[in-house]
């Protein structure tokens, strides 16, 4: 059986924006850490593909989908967009 939450799209709507704290660059990825303005809440995406132009003080966008029942509490599924609605990256938050 399919859950709920896997049936969700992050419509461009229900993204926020965030600043690039800090990338590392490796040969294949770049690591990049974005930090939401207002809760400060940051979250790391290691397999931004090195090819994309990432800065620090860069916007970025990110969108959740929770994973199982409880839409507001557990594990989530958390997606990196550019400005051109690009999906770039994604990381599980537990």
């Amino acid at each position: 059986m399919v859950s709920d939450a896997e049936n969700i799209e992050i419509l461009e709507t229900d993204r926020f924006d965030c600043l690039v704290i800090n990338v590392i660059q490796t040969m294949a990825y770049q690591g990049v850490t974005i930090e939401e303005p207002y809760s400060k809440g940051r979250v790391y995406f290691g397999k931004v593909p090195a090819d994309i132009p990432v800065e620090v003080g860069d916007v970025l966008f990110i969108g959740a989908k929770p994973l199982g029942e409880e839409k507001d509490q557990g594990s989530m599924e958390v997606y990196l967009y550019d400005d051109e609605d690009n999906k770039l990256d994604w990381t599980l938050i537990y």
